[in-house]
């Protein structure tokens, strides 16, 4: 079942809760149960639910096929706390759930949370406040005179270049003073402009409810442009703000796990998993998560983007909005996230989790300490989970620093300086990312072509193993016996019959010889 859409606005992850649970409760089979020698009409069983919410949850474009069987307990477990549902004899409020046959029914009322509302004078006060900036953040002004009468967020290309050579021949004809700007002023342009930027790319009219002007603190911004590694990576001038040397050695072990050289203690079985250990309990322990409690609502907003036509828009947004992070957030979650990267691909990385596999494993445990909110959030879970997958795949784009916005701002800068525009939050003139859709695919469709695409690429990772002529043979015999048991149908579709299997090791397959057959002598009766 898809998800039919929540917009962008407030309390988006209320929303959506409010939507699985109506579709559940409209969708869930219910049939008659036998238990204890009684039978039990309209009810489910505990697995059932769970196998039911499981493909709901993976064919919803919110939380995607990336969510686990165990993260569905959980949140049936939670549905049961908030009397979602109720076992058999009515009892709720408990987490007392388990993937079993327990019978469960819905109660008579649909229990959906109502999203909080602020008080009155505080959303008078608000508005009071927010009313001064919105003219100048969420609106386009008449840009001068110089500038088209009908104006808005996107410019044509012939009115761009017809406005350029305007102001080029008034500026040798008259040669204009150049004026003064002011530290606020240049802070200003860069909230103005990323906030244009970021309110275009989602296709909204408006960012109030997803983001309020004083939130965005232009310092960050300026801060994440400028001060960067050769890899994109943010560089602190106060090392007290960096992760600690030795978690930092952690991660490069693991991130660079066998090549790594940064450590030279000795290896012993669980090695690894200690050190993995010792890296998540600093990122669990942190004070808040990585993308602050301030920018839940916008994070969670950008998640309904997410989906296959909507990628490239959802990238840009992102990359956008992890501008606005404290400096060292933003380097925490860049060398987070390379990390994760790095191991969930590595075929060389040892187990760290006997029954979860490494990529489901790396979204499990850092998911939390990336997104949550300051209040407990019942969908906070697998609402992260969706965000940190994305993250995975996409995050040397998401988190490297767009150059675009670099030259919208020094262009607002200069015409702000020689006075074609007189407030920092006048129109902009340069031109903003426009972007063409693709046309919408079904759900089927499109996990049709992600399997096709996944099979390749894991396909092509089956052929450098056994390819791989430094590999010794017994590593490879290892390797390729731990791709049979993860990958059973690509392994067979690449070794149909054991003689295939044999020929990659020069070895042949062992017949036995046909034990000789005796032929029964005949005893002759004793008796004459």
């Amino acid at each position: 079942m898809e998800s039919r859409g929540v917009p962008p606005g407030p309390y988006r992850a209320t929303k959506l809760w409010n939507e699985v649970t109506t579709s559940f409760r409209a969708g869930m089979p219910l049939r008659k149960h036998r238990q204890h020698f009684k039978k039990y009409g309209n009810c489910f069983t505990a697995g059932e639910a769970v196998d039911w919410l499981y493909d709901l949850l993976r064919n919803n474009s919110n939380f995607g096929p990336e969510v686990t069987r165990q993260q569905t307990l959980q949140l049936l477990r939670k549905f049961l706390k908030n009397h979602v549902i109720e076992d058999i004899k009515g009892r709720w409020g408990s987490e007392n759930v388990d993937d079993n046959n327990q019978l469960f029914r819905f109660p008579a009322a649909s229990p959906l949370k109502t999203p909080p509302r602020r008080h009155p004078e505080l959303r008078k006060n608000n508005i009071e406040n927010f009313s001064k900036d919105k003219d100048s953040i969420f609106k386009l002004r008449n840009l001068s005179r110089r500038t088209p009468k009908k104006h808005g967020l996107h410019l044509s290309q012939e009115n761009a270049e017809k406005i350029k050579h305007e102001i080029i021949k008034e500026d040798q004809e008259n040669a204009a003073d150049n004026r003064e700007l002011s530290q606020e002023n240049v802070e200003e342009v860069w909230r103005y402009v990323i906030l244009i930027y970021l309110q275009t790319i989602l296709g909204v009219p408006s960012l109030e409810e997803v983001i309020n002007p004083k939130q965005v603190i232009p310092q960050y911004i300026m801060y994440n442009m400028a001060n960067t590694s050769k890899h994109g990576v943010v560089i602190l001038q106060n090392k007290s703000d960096d992760l600690p040397h030795w978690v930092l050695s952690a991660m490069k072990c693991l991130a660079n796990w066998p090549r790594s050289n940064d450590m030279n203690n000795p290896t012993y079985v669980g090695f690894e998993r200690d050190v993995f250990r010792t890296i998540a309990d600093y990122f669990l322990d942190l004070p808040e998560p990585l993308l602050t409690f301030e920018y839940y609502e916008l994070f969670v907003n950008i998640l309904g983007l997410l989906q296959p036509h909507l990628e490239r828009v959802a990238i840009d947004a992102l990359q956008l909005c992890c501008l606005l992070l404290p400096p060292p957030n933003r380097r925490k979650l860049q060398l987070l996230m390379r990390m994760i990267s790095r191991m969930s691909q590595n075929v060389d990385m040892p187990k760290l989790h006997d029954t979860m596999g490494m990529r489901s494993l790396m979204i499990h445990t850092f998911s939390r300490c990336v997104l949550c909110c300051a209040e407990e959030v019942d969908l906070d879970e697998l609402l992260a989970g969706r965000l940190v997958s994305f993250l995975m795949d996409h995050h040397q784009e998401i988190l490297q620093v767009p150059s675009y916005l670099q030259t919208a701002v020094e262009k607002h800068l200069d015409y702000l300086k020689k006075g074609h525009i007189e407030n920092p939050g006048d129109g902009l003139f340069a031109p903003l990312p426009t972007y063409s859709y693709c046309k919408q695919i079904s759900a089927q469709e499109f996990d049709e072509q992600k399997v096709s695409t996944s099979q390749a690429a894991i396909a092509e990772l089956l052929e450098n193993i056994i390819k791989n002529r430094s590999l010794p043979l017994k590593e490879k015999r290892k390797k390729l016996k731990q791709f049979q048991k993860e990958y059973p149908l690509i392994y067979q579709k690449r070794f149909p019959t054991t003689e295939s299997e044999a020929a990659l090791f020069g070895d042949k397959p062992t017949i036995k010889q046909p034990m000789l057959i005796l032929r029964k002598p005949k005893f002759r009766s004793l008796r004459y």
